[in-house]
């Protein structure tokens, strides 16, 4: 099952195991149990620590348990925890094991004191790059605390199960068997979840810190590379972000991003973010701004309003707050969401195995969705506004190869329709005759572009463009003295990784100059 060179990467890995564990599976006659028994073997052969029984009895099978000696700890996978979750089962070695996880002491503290008997149930797919966080995370917890359990379990392997649950995105997390959360949520989320005082003792923590001399507000490409570029200058550098990481987390293979020929979009996030705490940032996740107060006057102190209700100071502001996947806004789509309406094909691609599904825009990444589920869907129909597609000469003729493709240009999507529970079906009106036809399917995904996080802004005086992006000048300042923008939050075109870093980089600069440059006095006031 593993190849020889992750056997012995295994093995280096597994030499920080603290205690023994023992791996107990439930299997059957199926080719899954089969190929869990050969990883479970091949697990077991890279430490002595490390043991394995095949006489469990859970209700799913294949699965497996991963158990510590004093039972005080248990994580299971239900299905081969391979491809993006292979990096999850290391992890769960490990911890179960005594080895600590890489996670503030805090952060630790209040998992081992959630009072409370917890029992996750994680559904992913093997392709979902978004998955993983959540996996690790509850892995992470039922390792730490004895009164939660947790176990993963691979829709595509368990159909029956995810069609009965109505499972229909991945991750969908259960919490005694209720809906608990949906899409990706790193630990600090799900314990402010199951912490409610949490976000409280935050709020007062983020009330008592000083102003700072450059606070970036986003944590994507734009905002990381400005807060390193700040904190090289030895100023007070703070970051506030709704997700670390921002859009870069959804995104699946990056093959442009100059000097890597290949990597994934939460690769990259958590290589920017260790990047950024390997200088003195004061990085403050999970904030999402709400509001923005300018300086009275120039040199004075901002103020950043956060949903929490504390609030930030700084004497320059970098804005970097991205943007979000555009909503094709037509009746049903809200109301289907996450039950038949997606954004991610190669997440949620999988629970569409064998069904019929729509692809809603013509762009390289309505197409290059198109052609991923077509390896995977029964039949895919891909709908155009325009009268033609915008995607790429290569990416079209791919396309077009495809048996199981059907291109509709021309065409607006104008309902998604559903029983009540789930997807069934799309009507769309032809452009050119004016005439309406429905399409009968099981799913729709949404890709038609983004759209900037910058709502909060509309009335702070900071200009925006008719599509609400932020206006900038060649130095990224925008119209408030002291205040900048990078990435795709801003009017800059070719909305691209590598643009935003260099936007976020020349947006530090300049207000690292700017701050240089005020006079003593008013430098000396705003302190």
């Amino acid at each position: 099952m593993l190849d020889a060179g992750l056997k012995a990467q295994l093995t280096t890995y597994l030499q920080n195991l603290r205690q023994p564990i023992t791996l107990v599976a439930s299997l059957d006659d199926s080719k899954g149990s089969v190929d869990m028994r050969a990883l479970l073997d091949d697990v077991a052969s890279t430490s002595d620590k490390v043991s394995v029984r095949f006489d469990g009895d859970d209700a799913r099978k294949p699965s497996f348990a991963i158990e510590r000696a004093a039972n005080d700890a248990e994580v299971r996978f239900a299905g081969l925890p391979l491809g993006h979750e292979f990096t999850s089962l290391v992890l769960a070695l490990l911890h179960v094991g005594g080895h600590p996880p890489r996670i503030d002491a805090e952060v630790i503290e209040r998992i081992k004191a959630l009072d409370g008997d917890y029992q996750f149930e994680t559904y992913f797919s093997q392709s979902c790059q978004n998955c993983p966080d959540v996996v690790q995370a509850l892995n992470t917890m039922s390792a730490l605390n004895p009164r939660i359990r947790h176990v993963a379990i691979d829709g595509a392997l368990f159909k029956a199960e995810v069609e009965a649950r109505q499972v229909m995105a991945v991750p969908t997390i259960l919490l005694n068997g209720q809906a608990f959360g949906q899409g990706r949520m790193e630990i600090e989320q799900i314990l402010a979840k199951l912490d409610t005082g949490a976000a409280d003792r935050m709020a007062e923590k983020i009330r008592a810190k000083d102003a700072f001399e450059v606070l970036v507000v986003g944590g994507g490409p734009a905002g990381a590379a400005a807060a390193i570029y700040a904190a090289r200058k030895g100023i007070r550098t703070g970051v506030a972000a709704e997700r670390f990481g921002g859009q870069v987390l959804d995104t699946m293979d990056i093959e442009n991003f100059i000097s890597v020929p290949h990597t994934e979009g939460p690769k990259l996030a958590s290589a920017l973010e260790q990047h950024v705490k390997d200088y003195e940032v004061d990085v403050m996740n999970l904030q999402k701004a709400v509001g923005l107060v300018p300086a009275k006057t120039p040199g004075g102190l901002h103020e950043i309003k956060l949903e929490n209700g504390a609030n930030l100071k700084a004497r320059t502001l970098i804005l970097s707050t991205g943007a979000r996947w555009r909503n094709v806004n037509v009746p049903g789509e809200a109301e289907y969401k996450n039950k038949g309406v997606a954004y991610c094909p190669h997440c949620d691609g999988p629970l569409f195995k064998g069904k019929r599904v729509a692809v809603i825009g013509g762009g390289n990444s309505g197409v290059e969705a198109a052609i991923d589920l077509a390896g995977i869907v029964a039949h895919v129909t891909l709908i155009e506004f325009d009268s033609q597609l915008r995607a790429d000469a290569v990416l079209q003729r791919k396309l077009a190869s495809l048996p199981n493709v059907t291109i509709i240009k021309s065409a607006m999507t104008t309902e998604i329709h559903g029983d009540g529970s789930k997807v069934n079906g799309l009507t769309y009106k032809d452009r050119t005759s004016d005439t309406a036809h429905r399409v009968d399917l099981e799913g729709v995904f949404v890709q038609i572009g983004l759209v900037p996080n910058t709502e909060w802004l509309k009335d702070s005086g900071v200009a925006l463009s008719p599509r609400g992006e932020i206006e900038v000048d060649y130095r990224g300042e925008t119209s408030i003295p002291g205040v900048f923008a990078a990435g795709d939050a801003t009017v800059t075109p070719y909305k691209q990784i590598i643009i935003a870093m260099g936007e976020g980089a020349k947006a530090s600069l300049s207000a690292f100059d700017y701050l240089i440059r005020l006079p003593a006095s008013e430098a000396a006031e705003a302190a």
